[in-house]
C-alpha cells in the first residue's frame, strides 16, 4: 500500500514537472525586432512606393502555416506562449490555460480560442506588395515569421475585421498603439522586400509621427 502510494505520489511530481515545463510566464511579450522610431522611419524611407498588385491568384494555400517549430508546438501555438501570461499547454502543445492581452483593442482573453495569431502584413496584402512572384518556400517562411515584429496574439474579431487592409484603411483602435503597429509593419516590409502603396506610406507616418523613441 505504502508503495503503491509512493507510486503515485512520484507520478504526480513527475506530472507537475512536465507541466511546469510547459509553462510559460512572460508579461504581455511584444513580438522581436521592433525598430525604433529613428530605424524605423529609415527603413520607411528606403520602401519602393508603387500602386499595388492584382489578388489575381491569390489564396492562403500559398503560405503555408501553420508549421512545426519544435517538438508538438506549432507557430500558433509558440505565439500563444509568447504572447501569453501564466501559460500552461498539455502534451500536444495545445494551450490549457492561461491570459493574453490585446495590444490592438485593449481586451484581456483567457480562452485561447477567443485569440487569433494576426499576420501583422496580411499574406494577401504581402501577395499584391510583391510575394506574388516568391517561391512557396520564402511565403512559408514570411508566413510562420519569429524572428520579427510579423505575428502577434490578438482578439480574434478584430483580427477578422482587419481582413487584409493596410494601414491606410485599418489602424488599432487604442491609439496608444498605433506608433507600435507602425514600427511593426514598416520592418516586416522593409525585411521582406515588399512596395507599398502612396496612401499606405502616409498612413504609416502619420502613425510614426506619434512615436516618442
Amino acid at each position: 500500500m505504502f508503495r503503491s502510494r509512493r507510486r503515485t505520489l512520484t507520478a504526480a511530481i513527475l506530472t507537475a514537472v512536465a507541466v511546469a515545463t510547459l509553462t510559460a510566464t512572460p508579461a504581455n511579450a511584444t513580438p522581436p525586432g521592433i525598430p525604433s522610431k529613428a530605424s524605423a522611419q529609415s527603413q520607411l524611407n528606403a520602401l519602393t512606393v508603387a500602386a499595388e498588385g492584382s489578388s489575381s491568384g491569390y489564396s492562403r494555400d500559398l503560405f503555408p502555416h501553420w508549421i512545426t517549430i519544435s517538438g508538438a508546438c506549432n507557430t500558433r501555438e509558440t505565439v500563444l506562449r509568447r504572447d501569453g501570461s501564466n501559460v500552461v499547454v498539455n502534451s500536444s502543445c495545445a494551450a490549457t490555460s492561461g491570459s493574453w492581452y490585446s495590444p490592438y483593442d485593449g481586451a484581456t482573453w483567457t480562452n485561447a480560442a477567443d485569440v487569433d495569431i494576426d499576420h501583422v502584413v496580411p499574406l494577401s496584402e504581402a501577395w499584391r506588395s510583391g510575394a506574388s512572384s516568391w517561391t512557396t518556400a520564402r511565403r512559408q517562411q514570411f508566413a510562420n515569421d519569429l524572428s520579427r515584429p510579423q505575428l502577434i496574439a490578438v482578439t480574434d474579431n478584430v483580427n477578422q475585421s482587419k481582413g487584409d487592409q493596410d494601414p491606410s484603411t485599418w489602424q488599432p483602435s487604442r491609439t496608444a498603439y498605433r506608433c507600435t503597429y507602425a514600427k511593426m509593419w514598416i520592418a516586416s516590409k522593409y525585411y521582406w522586400g515588399l512596395r507599398l502603396q502612396s496612401t499606405e506610406k502616409s498612413s504609416l507616418q502619420t502613425m510614426l509621427n506619434t512615436c516618442s523613441s
